[in-house]
């Protein structure tokens, strides 16, 4: 490859990418942005444990719902194709309704709403 070689890429998704990258560098420090006084980063992180501990467990949980809701997706699928027996459908409802009922028990001992598990994703909208 020879230096100060470009790539082009065709592809609607690397766009909207690189559009929200752009959006992001004109408005940091030292961006090029319209911005005149562009907002300085703190010199220091202020380290609440119990946001570091609130914040952590907001990520897991918001993970956990997501396989949540492809566990019930693909379950839902399979029921739908005929793959599973009367027993397993069984199952795999009581798994998933008890699974259901410990995300909401470990959202509420974190104090999080049900909005605060629906991360957003930017251009490609709310996570649930």
């Amino acid at each position: 490859m020879k230096p100060g070689a470009t790539f082009q890429v065709e592809s609607q998704a690397a766009g909207d990418f690189a559009r929200v990258m752009q959006a992001g560098r004109a408005a940091s420090p030292g961006g090029n942005g319209d911005d005149p006084a562009p907002t300085k980063l703190p010199a220091r992180i202020d380290l609440d444990p119990d946001k570091v501990k609130n914040g952590l467990g907001q990520l897991v949980l918001t993970l956990v719902k997501l396989l949540h809701e492809l566990l019930e997706r693909q379950g839902i699928r399979r029921i739908e194709a005929g793959s599973l027996t009367d027993d397993q459908i069984e199952r795999l409802g009581l798994t998933l309704m008890k699974q259901s009922q410990e995300i909401d028990r470990l959202r509420k001992e974190f104090g999080l709403e049900e909005e605060d598990l629906n991360i957003d994703l930017g251009p490609l909208g709310q996570l649930f």
